[in-house]
């Protein structure tokens, strides 16, 4: 089975432009291809997480991955999949956020002796002359064709903003400079970018009468159809210091029962007879497999040591037993208390529990927080020091999630 195949089998491939010179180049492993990351914040997630995955499976089979780091797109905002314009980022935080990015990509893919590249489009866009981009390259779309796109439908209630607009001709002059610079035959990305990687196979075509090649992947949804990654507390990401190991264990570990098979195949290295036999189990054993799609994405973000610690954590905690010593923990200062006391929305708040003091009190009067195992049901409820005797307190919250706040 040639990787092609095996992305199909995984259920990666959404659409592709041309099937059989795709397929032919990556399974031959003459695919130059990049993959764009927007550095809109300090770490990746788990969105990009499958595109990563995407990079290491085609790098093994012998392809040049190119990972593009959005310096310059950065400066407009990808529309896709927003109903909101996105927030523009000054030029330090940008490249704060690429340094960061960096850090984190190259603990995956093999960027050694020229076996994939780092670039930041911030080399070439933000040189550009506007009336030269205007005059050599604007006349090569179509405005009606533009509005037409998925990428913008879901801004129109609100209203599309003339820079937002042009983040598809930036997308698809990316993939022209990646052409002429470093040979880039491919644009991989994920499904609601089919209009942009469109632009920039177009863009070639027109501008040097050559072929590029553009696929999406499908995005990680769940059982719902709702986008992974996603917690009531915000994003999951791949920095330790933004997600604990324990909680990106965590995460995978209580995925629902009908999102485990589908997971196991897009975002593990796990073989896809092994998956097979996986998929068998029924009932409380589908934990077995969310025990190991958990272990294994933990492993390749946070390595296996840290993979170990959150296992070992969960196992204890679920088992009912005392060990706190893996659990991811807060610690408070004497800032945190006043008069003395904190209340229980302070502590769920700083221990970052929960997004909003509204979603704090909904929580609360349904019963689902638990502080050292009583049962919290007043919304007003306070702590004091006296009730951290032992030096910390565990949170609960609903069944699954264990926190600790240290004093």
């Amino acid at each position: 089975m040639g990787v092609y195949e095996e992305l199909t089998a995984r259920g990666l491939i959404a659409q592709v432009t041309d099937e059989k010179e795709i397929r032919e180049l990556v399974n031959s492993g003459k695919a130059v291809f990049y993959i764009g990351f927007d550095p809109t914040a300090d770490s990746l997630h788990v969105g990009h997480f499958m595109a990563l995955c995407l990079m290491k499976r085609l790098q093994m089979a012998g392809n040049k991955p190119i990972a593009l780091l959005g310096g310059g797109t950065g400066m407009i905002g990808d529309p896709s999949g927003r109903t909101d314009m996105r927030q523009v980022l000054t030029k330090e935080t940008i490249q704060h956020n690429v340094d960061c990015f960096k850090e984190q990509m190259s603990k995956f893919i093999d960027f050694s002796d020229g076996k994939a590249l780092m670039v930041n489009n911030a080399e070439w866009l933000l040189e550009l002359n506007y009336v030269d981009l205007l005059r050599e390259v604007g006349a090569c779309f179509s405005v009606n064709r533009m509005l037409s796109a998925e990428c913008y439908k879901q801004r129109w209630e609100k209203g599309l903003s003339f820079l937002e607009f042009n983040y598809m001709i930036m997308q698809s002059y990316d993939f022209y400079a990646l052409y002429q610079k470093y040979g880039c035959n491919m644009q991989f990305g994920g499904d609601d970018q089919w209009s942009n990687m469109l632009g920039g196979t177009e863009l070639i075509r027109r501008k040097l009468g050559k072929d590029a090649y553009a696929m999406t992947i499908n995005l990680l949804l769940n059982s719902e159809g709702k986008k992974m990654g996603k917690t009531q507390s915000g994003a999951v990401w791949l920095s330790a210091e933004k997600t604990s190991p324990y909680e990106f264990y965590q995460y995978w570990r209580n995925i629902d029962d009908a999102d485990v098979v589908k997971c196991l195949k897009m975002l593990t290295f796990l073989s896809l007879e092994e998956i097979d036999e996986l998929a068998k189990l029924e009932g409380s054993e589908i934990n077995k497999a969310k025990e190991i799609l958990a272990f294994e994405l933990t492993q390749m973000i946070h390595g296996r040591e840290e993979a170990e610690k959150a296992q070992e954590a969960a196992r204890a905690i679920f088992g009912s037993k005392t060990d706190t010593a893996n659990m991811p923990s807060t610690e408070l200062t004497d800032d945190d208390f006043t008069d003395g006391e904190i209340s229980i929305l302070e502590l769920l708040s700083k221990c970052g529990l929960i997004p909003s003091n509204k979603e704090g009190r909904r929580l609360i009067q349904q019963g689902g927080i638990s502080v050292d195992d009583q049962k919290v049901d007043d919304v007003l409820k306070k702590f004091t020091k006296a009730d951290f005797e032992k030096g910390y307190v565990v949170i609960k919250k609903g069944k699954k999630k264990f926190h600790k706040a240290v004093i």
